[in-house]
């Protein structure tokens, strides 16, 4: 990486976007050696519940949920031919999910999982999510879940979107010793709203810690394991969880929460941390306003940033700005378009055929699966159906032919899109892999 005369930096790889395709693609191209510049706002991570799913249900009108992630995905690929996960192999989506864990542990943020096999977990409502892998301060709610041992909830007044009655009550007939309480949050702040970052960042501090445990610890009586918020500890997670779970004295386990979430927070800051001190440089809050090959090879992209932009020279991009949240796609009354590059986008032949009649229809709406169509080395195509440019990729939510939302599996195809993206920039610019 560097910066030439004329002040425009220079990379191999520049990365669009700042959500989990974006972050992964940022730490697989550094891992393997690659100078890279990440552009984008990492806003999106805000609204994640810090679950990674990799695949749980197919055909999404059944709905068929299933245990065994692999299992689907064998189907999926069968039903689906242009799905993403038909680009990929299992291995390539193990190695990936593998080396995102271990850097997220690294950065202190510990995941769990099953290989092979997907995990249930409560949602702030009382139902049950299948997914894959989970954050170590929820993973006792998996066995929890499983075994149904005599269980006590915990929410806190004035916390909006969650309430432990509701789950135990949902849950009474399947889970007869489960059960709530509702107590004051310890920190002796005033006001009746409380936010989960707030709460989070109190319990970083010892004394409220020890609050915590004296408040519920006269409830604990004849209790196995105890359900709480995801509020244990912001950037000190790991040691928040496990001293309140040692002083309770029975496994303490976090259910998710509805946005802004604290597990998305973290991983976020999980993201933003460990890629600067691998040396990826980081554009965050600022937007590509033009980007366009140069006849040499590689691109030129102009970057946001006032008063002047900024200009880098790569190599290769990997397009990773997500679908209308991360505005990697927009639509007006005409169609849907791609913001950066004005690819063609896959979508349905006219605005009245975006949406099914019924909003709750089970098997979705078209426009859902718009998006980026690409080659197997996730190359977008143009629309003549070739690669639009040699080191042009594409990764995440952005790719086409997928409902990521209604079948689970939005990490999975972030982080096993983002390694085959960088795979095949290496391969086909020499560098291996």
């Amino acid at each position: 990486m560097g910066v030439r005369a004329n002040g425009m930096h220079c990379c191999d790889l520049t990365v669009i976007g700042a959500g989990m395709a974006g972050m992964a693609g940022a730490l697989f191209g550094v891992n393997r050696g690659l100078s890279v510049i990440q552009v984008g706002t990492a806003g999106e991570s805000l609204f994640a519940s810090g679950l990674l799913d990799l695949l749980a249900v197919h055909p999404v009108e059944s709905p068929k949920v299933w245990d065994i992630p692999w299992e689907g995905i064998r189907a999926l690929v069968q039903d689906l031919p242009k799905h993403p996960y038909a680009y990929l192999q299992r291995s390539d989506i193990e190695r990936a999910f593998a080396e995102l864990l271990s850097f997220l542990s690294s950065a202190g943020v510990d995941y769990r999982h099953r290989p092979g096999r997907n995990v249930k977990v409560l949602t702030p409502v009382g139902t049950i999510k299948t997914t894959y892998c989970v954050p170590k301060t929820m993973w006792a709610g998996v066995a929890a879940l499983e075994d149904k041992p005599p269980c006590l909830l915990v929410d806190v007044e004035g916390f909006k979107g969650f309430c432990a009655k509701q789950i135990a009550e949902t849950l009474a007939g399947r889970w007869p010793g489960i059960r709530s309480i509702r107590i004051r949050f310890p920190d002796g702040g005033a006001g009746s709203d409380r936010w989960a970052e707030r709460m989070a960042m109190s319990l970083e501090s010892k004394p409220h810690r020890d609050a915590l445990v004296r408040t519920v610890g006269p409830q604990l009586k004849a209790v196995e394991c105890v359900g709480l918020p995801a509020i244990l500890g912001l950037h000190r997670a790991r040691e928040v969880h496990a001293e309140v779970e040692r002083m309770m004295g029975v496994p303490v386990f976090e259910i998710p929460t509805l946005p802004v979430s604290v597990p998305g927070i973290r991983l976020r800051e999980a993201f933003l941390q460990g890629l600067a001190r691998k040396g990826v440089r980081t554009l965050h809050q600022h937007r590509v306003v033009s980007a366009q090959r140069e006849a040499g090879g590689g691109f030129r992209i102009w970057v946001r940033n006032h008063p002047t932009d900024i200009q880098i020279h790569s190599r290769g991009v990997l397009l990773a700005t997500g679908r209308f949240l991360g505005q990697g796609l927009a639509a007006d009354r005409t169609g849907i378009r791609e913001t950066v590059f004005d690819l063609p986008v896959f979508q349905p032949g006219s605005r009245t055929a975006w949406h099914r009649e019924d909003f709750f229809d089970p098997k979705g709406h078209p426009v859902n699966r718009s998006g980026i169509e690409i080659d197997k080395w996730f190359r977008p195509l143009d629309r003549s159906g070739v690669p639009s440019a040699e080191t042009l990729f594409a990764a995440g939510t952005i790719l086409a032919h997928q409902d990521w939302i209604r079948m689970k599996c939005g990490a999975g195809l972030a982080i096993s899109s983002a390694w085959a993206a960088v795979k095949a920039f290496m391969k086909i610019t020499g560098s291996g892999i």
